[in-house]
């Protein structure tokens, strides 16, 4: 996955540098599912009717798109699922976490301080302060995040390192003082 422009700054607004740092770091989820190199490992899930990983990627970019971008412009949430018919295998799957999200960016972006200020309702009719539900969003998909790292884990796949290092890393480098 590419730095998305929002990550940037684009367009000069100000909003854009202070929301991307968010939301930059929030699509690491999708990185993980770069550590995968399999369709079949895309498949895996701890138990039948679980979350397998294919599931954890397909409903972060679903809510992320169709969830929180919906309702961030004043609409009601879309996600109607997140199944293997959206898009099933490695290949498809990373296509459709990357269009989704780019969506979502363009979304995002538009988002002025004062847009930030106002209310949304969330699915279930809450009222909500959208710079909270942003939030919210993020929060939604490091939870997520944490369940991916964990299979990838129990498959003997390495995770990418969220902040550049391994703890194996860190601690290799640091000192014992």
């Amino acid at each position: 996955m590419t730095e998305h422009s929002l990550a940037r700054g684009s367009r000069g607004n100000p909003n854009h540098s202070a929301i991307s740092a968010i939301f930059w770091k929030c699509a690491r989820a999708h990185d993980a599912g770069g550590a995968l190199h399999s369709s079949r490992q895309i498949g895996l899930g701890l138990r039948a009717g679980k979350f397998t990983l294919g599931d954890l990627l397909r409903h972060i970019a679903v809510a992320e798109r169709f969830l929180w971008a919906e309702t961030l412009q004043g609409r009601t949430s879309r996600y109607t699922t997140h199944g293997k018919e959206l898009a099933d295998g490695y290949e498809n799957v990373i296509a459709l976490v990357e269009r989704l999200h780019a969506e979502s960016m363009e979304i995002f972006e538009k988002l002025s301080d004062e847009d930030l200020q106002r209310k949304c309702k969330t699915p279930d009719g809450a009222d909500i302060t959208k710079w909270k539900w942003l939030r919210l969003m993020v929060e939604h998909e490091i939870h997520h995040r944490g369940q991916i790292y964990l299979y990838l884990g129990m498959l003997g796949v390495p995770a990418p390192p969220m902040y550049g290092l391994t703890s194996e890393q860190v601690r290799a480098r640091s000192s014992a003082e």
